[in-house]
């Protein structure tokens, strides 16, 4: 497995785990991409963000296991999922594609799985890297690692607000 370390509104479809106090948990956030995935894991308090490398994909069961992998390894409690929903709200080609990742990653494991709206989370992460003087088209990995902070972010702060 290929993991690396890069640069640095949630669904009422979450699962009910979440009550159980999710904003305390550690989190493994996932911005899937075609060609990667992207990761970032909260602290044990729930309140900070950090990349944490990325998957290169090749077939579903194996990005499954790698992400498991890659959970396992960061001692995590739970998984956040990004779902690219279209600007109307409604689940499009791309949504369908994660949508079938989450339903592979929840037969596999017994770890809440968490989903949520991650539009724009990839065109802001392209923000902050030129903000900070980086060329996201060069290091794709980076902009999917800090697309899943956003993600992560994101979803921790509409629970603590």
């Amino acid at each position: 497995m290929k993991l690396s370390q890069g640069s640095p509104s949630w669904s009422s479809r979450a699962c009910p785990e979440f009550d159980k106090g999710a904003e305390t948990l550690r989190l493994l956030a996932l911005d899937l991409g075609e060609k990667r995935i992207g990761l970032a894991v909260s602290g044990p308090e729930g309140r900070l963000t950090l990349p944490a490398g990325h998957v290169q994909r090749t077939k579903l069961v194996e990005d499954v296991r790698r992400v498991l992998e890659a959970a396992g390894e960061r001692r995590v409690e739970g998984l956040v999922v990004g779902i690219p929903y279209s600007l109307n709200g409604e689940t499009g080609p791309q949504a369908k594609r994660a949508l079938v990742f989450v339903r592979a990653l929840r037969k596999q494991t017994s770890l809440p799985v968490h989903e949520t709206d991650e539009r724009y989370t990839s065109v802001e992460a392209e923000a902050l890297m030129r903000e900070a003087g980086r060329q996201p088209s060069r290091d794709r990995a980076a902009v999917d690692e800090a697309a899943a902070v956003l993600i992560l972010q994101r979803f921790l702060d509409a629970r603590t607000a």
